[in-house]
């Protein structure tokens, strides 16, 4: 799958043409301006999820992607992964409130749209921008993947959106909160498993670690131990930790900053692998954090 604000070549070259569907077809039945009667859809912030049709398409899809960016999927009733598929599109339709419409066109109905679109094999999505296709997908896609894609799609309409809540992510995040680190432990590593560089899921994976490391210690004892014995490195990964707990992260990172400028080898290592970790939890775009890892950077070099 494909961002589709870099890459649209297969449709400049006019592998697409939907010019012979910007008319409709001579039908009984107008044009409709909303979802058809028992289409599911509408809800928070208008029409998310219509059914197309030859005779709507171009009111419904080129039309309305003048101004909306329009999700196409085609499917079929026989087709098992469309079952898989587009229960997820519409969810997630209704969950983006109108920011963007799921358009569904079912090929065996609509064989004219599916052949414009060159559609060969379904599930297949298309985003329809400005009037124009501007990138597509076929098959089954974990729902991650998609909603990134989705995401893509809506600011190369132009829409600025805040992306929504994850429900994997609330679900990990509860069970960290309750204190339950095994299950909270499997629902990040699930979301990694599906998003391998998803900010979210390794900070709360590097926040279950950093629970397991402190549970049972006693916070003011360990802080003393540290304070008595700088060169006891596990003393001071643990003090580190709970000055973490406690809001005082810039100070971890001085302890165990200066504590790399103490050992070697092994030790050494160790230090800045925890150090890495708990600059996890805080994110990239911590100032602290930043400014910790140029002082690492002078620590080792």
């Amino acid at each position: 799958m494909s961002d589709p604000r870099i890459t649209s070549s297969i449709f400049t070259r006019g592998a697409v043409d939907l010019s012979a569907l910007r008319t409709p077809a001579p039908s009984s039945a107008p044009a409709q301006s909303g979802p058809p009667a028992g289409a599911p859809g509408g809800a928070v912030g208008g029409v998310t999820v219509i059914d197309v049709t030859e005779a709507t398409f171009q009111s419904e899809v080129l039309e309305r992607s003048l101004n909306t960016p329009v999700v196409v999927d085609f499917w079929a009733e026989w087709c098992e992964p469309c079952k898989q598929l587009s229960p997820v599109l519409e969810r997630l339709a209704v969950e983006g409130g109108g920011a963007w419409v799921l358009a569904k066109i079912d090929v065996d109905a609509n064989p004219r749209i599916a052949q414009m679109f060159r559609v060969q094999s379904i599930p297949m999505v298309y985003a329809v921008v400005g009037g124009q296709p501007i990138d597509a997908f076929a098959g089954v896609v974990p729902e991650a993947q998609l909603r990134q894609w989705i995401q893509a799609v809506l600011k190369a309409g132009g829409v600025s959106v805040a992306a929504p809540s994850d429900p994997r992510l609330d679900e990990a995040d509860d069970a960290l909160m309750n204190g339950d680190l095994d299950a909270a432990e499997r629902a990040y590593r699930k979301i990694l498993a599906e998003s391998p560089a998803d900010a979210a899921a390794e900070a709360g994976l590097a926040q279950v670690g950093l629970a397991r490391r402190v549970a049972g210690a006693d916070p003011q004892a360990a802080l003393a131990t540290a304070a008595a014995n700088p060169d006891d490195v596990d003393a001071q990964l643990l003090a580190a930790d709970i000055e973490v707990l406690s809001g005082l992260a810039e100070q971890a990172y001085k302890r165990l900053v200066d504590t790399v400028r103490r050992t070697t080898g092994d030790d050494r290592e160790k230090v800045r692998q925890h150090l890495v970790g708990l600059f996890t939890i805080a994110g990239p775009e911590d100032p602290a954090v930043a400014s910790a890892r140029r002082a690492l950077a002078s620590a080792l070099f």
